[in-house]
């Protein structure tokens, strides 16, 4: 809350002559977005409108005035946009904002005496009282005492003189009340004793860190054989399918030198053979550390190369940042203080119980030699930047030091305010809040296990209708290289179907790990969530042209996320009841409940489901509509229906789910 504040002493203002003033005499409070009451920066997308609210009001029966002041990164003077009362105190405005980087935001807050006065003449007008000559006159001082320029003064003078005359009182009280002199006044406010308050920050990204469609593959499986490697050049090829699918970003796990020493091998065994590849985030060997490329893909020439030719397709290559080594990384040699040594004298390798990576080596943040540590760190990501990599998905940032993570992604930013951070922390809620705040871009979430009707609707109004919208943008990921649900493992082709639409269409921001449009579901043992001969391990050559492949299902559903704008905003997720909790109903509208987008998804991947739905139609801007139709964007189906009621049937062996384009008849 910002309370008040004495300005200058009694003593001293009387003799100036003057009255005292009580400056910060209106309250602002529960400002809106800011996060931690300003200590982490809300976020924004370029060409957003961002919506501020706040709660200002003041004692007594005068009326307040209130604007929200911005300012880009720039360095520009404030800009200014006005703030207008809803309800119970609350003020809502907007403002836009149309560049990357940090931005500034505060409110300003006033008593406006001539509304104040003008509020009180209505009433009393209205009351009957007809000696109101006084009255009218302290509105003449009002306005004769409003600062303003020729000619807005000359036209205040004018009003003024109105008010004094020995017109009818009516008139009189019809020019105090004019639309033209009102708008006048706004434009010239008189804040005799405003309140400021703190200045919120604001991170402004562009638009891929909300509205994005990631594939992951693993480069080094395209044109791979059982025993050999594909290359940059091999996995090339298949960029064009990639973006035939309408993906815009490609995911690679590191590129980098596997470690020799204690490799992995099929399937996570302990005993590697010759020709078994190991690990990717075993990263470091003779032949480089994370600057390096593995020699089996290519040179950096040949990434470059890749990285033009993805973007000649219209892709955007993202590349995986992993603070681990493998025990043949240039840095154990190099810099063992970076390493935690266990009391005999060997450095501990990484475990997360009951797995454990002894090929992998964590490095120790409690070095005394952090400086040159972070700084290497830093030079890491500055070299791929080099590369053009504006996209880095960082691995398990929950179990590096926070302070860490906001002074790398502030010093990226500084430099390079394009660049995105997703975070991959499958862990405590609170920590993967943590970390978005700090400055990580977008976030993997908890969507590939929340299943039910209730589990959906509960997770999805958490991150649409809450406070962590200011600052959380979540990433569905149906599937990983380290996750294969069990509703994946035995809900069949429809299970994908279903999960692929949950994701791509109630999240702006979603992903799938290659081999998902070939329905991969065979897991390494019962009640594992680990692939069967996983793609970490060996090379995974595949069938791309199988004939069932899901990726025309794929294509459409990219399709219809790329051409209805509802896709690209979080927070108009609405949900809609239906009488059947095997199926989930919920739209997607513009803020002027325009274009509305109805989804119905049958969860059950294994049996027909039928049901009743109860549309909010004011929700879809259709309550004063008649019969309107439904027109199934997934089967080109159109429906006739009337009213909120309306009968739905999903059989997953045909389609799981319904698609529907709403529109007035």
């Amino acid at each position: 809350m910002i309370g008040a504040k004495w300005e200058g002493q009694p003593g001293s203002d009387r003799v100036r002559g003057r009255a005292l003033v009580f400056k910060g005499r209106v309250q602002i409070e529960n400002v809106s977005p800011s996060v931690d009451c300003g200590r982490y920066a809300a976020k924004g997308i370029v060409g957003d409108q961002v919506a501020v609210g706040a709660d200002i009001f003041r004692e007594g029966h005068e009326l307040v005035a209130a604007v929200i002041q911005y300012r880009g990164p720039s360095g520009t003077g404030w800009r200014e946009e006005p703030l207008r009362l809803d309800v119970n105190d609350r003020w809502h405005g907007v403002f836009p904002v149309d560049g990357i980087g940090p931005w500034r935001y505060r409110i300003l807050a006033w008593t406006d005496y001539y509304a104040s006065w003008l509020d009180s003449l209505r009433k009393k007008h209205l009351a009957g009282q007809v000696d109101l000559d006084v009255d009218l006159e302290e509105g003449a001082r009002l306005l004769e005492r409003r600062h303003a320029p020729e000619p807005a003064k000359r036209a205040l003078s004018r009003a003024a003189a109105i008010l004094r005359s020995d017109t009818p009182l009516a008139e009189r009280v019809a020019a105090a009340n004019d639309p033209s002199l009102l708008r006048l006044l706004s434009a010239h406010p008189e804040r005799l004793d405003v309140t400021t308050s703190v200045e919120f920050p604001l991170w402004v990204d562009r638009e891929a860190a909300r509205f994005s469609s990631w594939y992951e593959m693993f480069p080094r499986s395209e044109g791979a054989t059982a025993t050999r490697s594909g290359s940059f050049a091999d996995a090339a090829k298949r960029l064009p399918a990639i973006a035939e699918m309408g993906f815009d970003v490609v995911y690679l796990p590191p590129i980098h030198p596997i470690g020799r020493s204690f490799r992995k091998g099929r399937n996570n065994t302990l005993q590697a053979e010759p020709t078994d590849p190991g690990v990717p985030w075993a990263i470091g060997s003779e032949e480089g550390g994370h600057t390096a490329v593995h020699p089996d893909l290519g040179t950096l020439d040949d990434f470059d190369e890749f990285v033009t030719e993805a973007r000649r397709h219209g892709l955007e290559i993202a590349l995986d940042f992993a603070i681990q080594c493998s025990p043949d990384h240039p840095w154990v040699r190099q810099h063992p203080e970076w390493f935690k040594h266990r009391p005999d004298g060997t450095i501990q390798y990484a475990e997360n119980p009951p797995k454990r990576y002894q090929d992998t080596y964590p490095i120790d943040f409690d070095t005394p030699d952090i400086d040159t540590l972070r700084n290497e760190l830093k030079a890491i990501l500055d070299h791929w930047i080099g590369h053009g990599i504006k996209i880095f998905r960082v691995d398990n940032p929950h179990t590096k030091p926070l302070p860490f993570w906001e002074w790398l992604i502030a010093e990226i930013h500084r430099e390079h305010p394009d660049v995105l951070f997703l975070s991959e922390a499958f862990t405590r809620p609170k920590m993967m809040y943590a970390l978005a705040k700090l400055g990580f871009s977008q976030s993997y979430t908890y969507f590939a296990w929340r299943n039910t009707k209730q589990e959906l609707t509960d997770y999805l109004t958490e991150l649409t209708r809450t406070e962590v919208t200011n600052f959380f943008r979540p990433s569905f990921w149906p599937n990983t290289p380290d996750i294969l649900t069990s509703y994946l493992q035995h809900g069949g082709p429809p299970a994908f179907k279903i999960r692929l639409v949950l994701a791509a269409l109630a999240c702006p921001a979603y992903g799938l790990y290659s081999g998902y449009e070939l329905y991969e579901h065979l897991a390494v043992a019962p009640g594992s969530e680990e692939y069967l001969d996983s793609e970490k391990y060996q090379y995974r050559p595949r069938d791309w042209g199988r004939p069932d492949s899901l990726a025309p299902f794929i294509t459409k559903i990219n399709r219809i996320r790329s051409e209805y704008t509802v896709f690209r905003e979080l927070r108009n997720l609405w949900f809609h009841h239906v009488g059947n909790d095997q199926i989930l109903c919920f739209s997607k509208v513009e803020l002027d409940r325009t274009n509305p987008i109805l989804v119905v998804v049958n969860l059950d991947p294994l049996h027909s489901q039928d049901a009743t739905t109860w549309l909010d139609l004011w929700q879809l801007g259709l309550e004063d509509s008649g019969p309107f139709e439904a027109y199934d964007l997934i089967t080109d189906t159109a429906y006739i229906w009337h009213g909120p009621t309306n009968y739905v049937r999903l059989d997953p062996s045909y389609e799981p789910v319904h698609v529907l384009r709403l529109r007035a008849l």
